[in-house]
């Protein structure tokens, strides 16, 4: 009877660790390239935050972006990169989407580092797939090194 009581125990601690895992992964705002790509067509106001790192930020980025080398945003040296975008998104309201080379883990990291620094969520965005999905290379720009 313990052992089935246990049992029960460590799947109940496994399916609310499981849910919680799955809630975090959607707390994230994520944008698709289609609709990025009218936001930049349609001259919205958009702040957008890239992370990559310097040598592939000169091969491609989107113009107006805030270029902080911050990938992948996994330690405090990195993170503070992104202090570098803060006094711009503190003095507007547009949204901020985050470029990261594939739109995971180092987005992730840099969307949960400016949430802290009190950005409000619902002015943070990941470009779905990174800037290594973007299907629309006429959008993007070259950089002298």
């Amino acid at each position: 009877m313990k052992r089935i009581f246990r049992g029960f125990i460590l799947f109940f601690l496994f399916l609310t660790a499981a849910t919680i895992f799955t809630q975090r992964a959607y707390a994230t705002n994520f944008i698709e390239p289609e609709e990025f790509k009218k936001w930049l067509t349609s001259g919205k106001p958009v702040i957008i935050v890239d992370i990559q790192p310097h040598e592939e930020f000169v091969k491609k980025h989107f113009k107006g972006s805030i270029e902080t080398n911050a990938f992948p945003a996994n330690t405090e040296e990195l993170k503070k990169r992104l202090d570098k975008a803060l006094p711009i998104i503190q003095k507007s309201n547009d949204p901020v989407v985050i470029i990261c080379p594939r739109g995971r883990s180092g987005a992730q990291n840099s969307y949960d580092y400016l949430k802290a620094k009190g950005v409000p969520e619902s002015r943070l965005f990941i470009l779905k797939g990174g800037i290594a999905g973007w299907p629309y290379p006429e959008l993007l720009e070259k950089s002298e090194k």
